[in-house]
């Protein structure tokens, strides 16, 4: 049987290279576009970006989302400005010496905030598109319009620190207000007993590799979206704050210059488990979410409030990213890094001072018995 030799790819179907194209992941996809002149064509399909979107994030397969992501530019470009992730290496040595020997010159003001910058931004001009996974499956898939408690100029969300408790006001928009919930059925293993798993941390070694977070925050008035999740955690805590409780923290480092003395902020997002069943007869280990969580921290590790808050998402939606994971856990290793070092250092200058006040205190008390004798 002899098989007909293609002469050029001009003689294939664009058909059949729309089939192939649609089957691929989006880094795959990006990378044929690159291939030749008709891959490059068939792939600004927006059909093709939007299945990899709903793949990659499944919150973007309702119908008001997908009007979200066409009114900001469409999915390709949502998939390029949400897929990499946010990285930040400003924290260098000369900012965090000028950090810790001149906070005295930025005013309460400067501090707080100017009223005048913050007036342009809404808090209902921000949607958060949040999905977890647990080994490549969709537990969760959360959108959030607008932020809570942030109604009206004068409302107290400004001066208050900023934090969106997803759980408690997505479902309010969720048509599915179910229990998030994992089991054994989903890929965990099996706890007789928490006193076991406290020895083991079988369970948390689980979690800790099989969690994946997505937590994409988009501006409806200037057309921009990011993602502020690491995907995979950065750290945690099991057994806290009680026995039966895991927290997973992602997160990344967004820039704050010109709107914070410390020039750059930590994004927060937590992630907390609770056991509600272990192992028995005719029962499966069971964990329920009970908190989903985004709050911003300084460098030492003060609650950014809500005025600056919203300046700060409003820079962090076109700060620079990458699609290398290795840079993004670089980035927040730095800030942690810079972190120790500033609250090693208070503590040095608090210890100076401690010794400066005894010593003195000696001092006047030798003086004074010097002039009484």
């Amino acid at each position: 049987m002899s098989v007909a030799t293609i002469e050029s790819m001009a003689s294939l179907s664009s058909d059949l290279f729309y089939d192939i194209l649609r089957r691929l992941d989006g880094p795959t996809l990006a990378t044929a576009a690159c291939a030749c002149a008709t891959f490059c064509s068939i792939s600004r399909e927006e059909r093709l970006w939007e299945n990899v979107c709903s793949t990659m994030w499944p919150s973007t397969n309702r119908e008001d989302v997908k009007s979200l992501i066409s009114s900001i530019g469409g999915f390709r470009k949502f998939y390029a400005d949400c897929f990499p992730l946010i990285v930040n290496k400003e924290v260098t040595e000369y900012q965090w010496n000028d950090y810790l020997e001149y906070p005295e010159e930025w005013t309460e003001a400067e501090y707080y905030g100017d009223t005048d910058g913050v007036e342009s931004i809404s808090p209902l001009d921000f949607v958060s598109i949040v999905d977890i996974r647990y080994k490549d499956k969709t537990i969760c898939s959360k959108v959030l319009w607008g932020i809570p408690n942030a109604n009206g100029s004068n409302s107290w969300f400004y001066n208050c620190p900023f934090r969106i408790d997803l759980l408690t006001y997505a479902a309010r928009d969720d048509d599915n207000e179910g229990e998030v919930t994992l089991s054994v059925s989903d890929g965990l293993p099996p706890i007789i007993s928490m006193e076991k798993e406290r020895k083991d941390g079988k369970l948390w070694k689980e979690l800790r590799d099989g969690l994946r977070l997505s937590w994409i925050v988009v501006n409806r008035k200037v057309k921009q979206a990011a993602n502020l999740a690491s995907w995979s955690p950065l750290g945690g805590q099991r057994h806290w704050p009680t026995d039966k409780d895991f927290v997973i923290r992602f997160g990344s480092v967004l820039p704050a210059k010109d709107i914070l003395p410390c020039q750059v902020v930590e994004c927060i997002l937590i992630m907390k488990f609770r056991v509600i069943h272990t192992q028995g007869e005719g029962i499966e280990t069971t964990l329920k979410l009970t908190e989903l969580s985004m709050q911003l921290e300084d460098m030492e590790g003060a609650h950014v409030n809500g005025r600056n808050s919203l300046l700060i998402l409003k820079e962090a939606l076109s700060c620079h990213r990458s699609k290398n994971y290795s840079e993004v856990l670089e980035s927040c290793h730095l800030y942690s890094k810079v972190q120790s070092e500033l609250k090693e250092e208070k503590i040095r200058n608090e210890s100076r001072l401690d010794r400066l006040c005894i010593l003195s205190g000696i001092a006047a008390f030798i003086t004074f018995w010097y002039y009484i004798l």
